[in-house]
């Protein structure tokens, strides 16, 4: 009995030290690397995302001859890539047709602001422009240095849907390269002023009449490829 108890301790033993060495684990040298890292979209913004808070117009008594200046307006590149804009004007009457209504304007492209003066200046461009009997963009008027201006009458050319007797629609500028006016750069401004002036023979439906104006500004990215939507 005490020999047959020794076999079978030396049998459990051996099957012990055989499932023990399946399990056994050897120490190698290794070594291991990481990177990381993470894409911040850019953003594309003009205003801050928000609507020009101040109006176009807001004259009221509007008489035939009359030329009604606009209040200032101010687009901003706010976020953090160049981008190109589109800017339409639209506009319609509720009464009579827009056929005695002529529209002009004047942009004014900066990175600091200029003084008042180029701000009268450019108003009285405009006038000379409704004054005159082409619509060619002012030649006249020297912007001072790190300022671009632009300007003219709105004429069929500048349409982008045919014209109805009582609404419209006119592309007043779009960027398309670089040395474009309406391309902006981060933190630049442009600041455009609308000019109205109705005709002198404009008669009594006029009277009451309410125009309705509304200026429209795209931006998209200046790669290849990208499209106004």
């Amino acid at each position: 009995m005490k020999k047959s108890k020794k076999i079978l301790l030396t049998v459990i033993m051996a099957g012990i030290l055989i499932a023990s060495a399946g399990v056994v684990t050897y120490a190698w040298f290794t070594s291991e690397t990481e990177a990381h890292g993470k894409m911040v979209n850019g953003t594309l913004q003009i205003n801050d995302g928000e609507d020009i808070e101040t109006p176009m117009f807001d004259g009221d008594q509007f008489l035939p001859s009359q030329l009604e200046y606009g209040n200032w307006l101010t687009l901003s590149n706010t976020g953090g890539l160049d981008t190109y804009l589109k800017a339409t004007y639209s506009h319609s009457v509720d009464k009579a047709t827009l056929e005695d209504y002529k529209v002009g304007y004047m942009a004014m492209k900066y990175t600091t602001q200029p003084g008042e003066d180029v701000y009268e200046e450019s108003e009285i461009e405009l006038a000379n422009l409704f004054e005159g009997t082409t619509n060619e963009r002012p030649t006249t008027f020297d912007a001072p240095e790190g300022v671009e201006i632009v300007g003219g009458i709105l004429t069929g050319e500048q349409a982008t849907t045919v014209m109805n007797s009582d609404s419209g629609e006119f592309v007043v500028g779009e960027g398309i390269d670089d040395d474009s006016f309406w391309g902006l750069e981060e933190g630049q401004y442009i600041d455009v002023m609308f000019g109205l002036k109705m005709d002198e023979h404009a008669g009594n439906e006029h009277q009451g009449a309410t125009y309705d104006a509304t200026l429209n500004v795209i931006a998209k990215q200046t790669d290849d490829g990208s499209e106004f939507e």
